[in-house]
C-alpha cells in the first residue's frame, strides 16, 4: 500500500488538478501573430498548468519532509544504538541494570530506523521524483 500511494499520488494530483481546476478561455485567434498571450500558452495554445504546478508542490514538499524524516530516523536509530553501548561501558549501573534494559529496547527500535527506515526514505524521494518527470507531459 505504501508503495502504491508513492506511485499513485503525483499521478492523481496532478490529473485532478488539471482536469477540474479553472481552465483557460483565451481565444488565441483574436491576437496579432507574436502578440504576448495573457495566459500560458504553447505553441499559441492556451494551456492549463495547474496539473504541473500542484505536482512540483507535492515533489518538493515530498523531498523535504522526506529528507528531514530520514535524516531524524538515521540519527536517532544512531543514538539509540550508541546509548547501549555506552552504558554496556559500565556508565548508569553498566549491564543488568534497569538503563541497560531502557537502552536494550531503544536499540531495537534505533537499529531498524538507521539500517533500513531512514534509507529507504532516500530511495521513496528519488522514486517520487522519477514518477513526476517521467509523467510530466500528461499534467500539461
Amino acid at each position: 500500500l505504501p508503495g502504491v500511494l508513492a506511485v499513485g499520488l503525483p499521478v492523481a494530483v496532478g490529473l485532478i488538478f488539471r482536469h477540474f481546476s479553472a481552465s483557460y478561455q483565451a481565444n488565441s485567434a483574436i491576437y496579432a501573430p507574436g502578440t504576448v498571450l495573457p495566459v500560458p500558452a504553447i505553441a499559441g495554445v492556451p494551456v492549463n498548468l495547474a496539473g504541473a504546478e500542484a505536482v512540483a508542490g507535492l515533489l518538493m514538499v515530498g523531498t523535504i519532509a522526506g529528507v528531514l524524516l530520514a535524516m531524524l530516523m538515521n540519527n536517532g536509530g544512531g543514538a539509540w544504538d550508541n546509548a547501549k553501548k555506552f552504558i554496556e561501558t559500565g556508565q548508569y549501573g553498566g549491564k543488568k541494570s534497569e538503563a541497560h534494559k531502557a537502552a536494550v529496547v531503544g536499540d531495537t527500535v534505533g537499529d531498524p530506523f538507521k539500517d533500513t527506515a531512514g534509507p529507504s526514505l532516500h530511495v521513496l524521494i528519488k522514486l517520487l521524483a522519477t514518477i513526476t518527470l517521467v509523467l510530466a507531459p500528461l499534467f500539461v
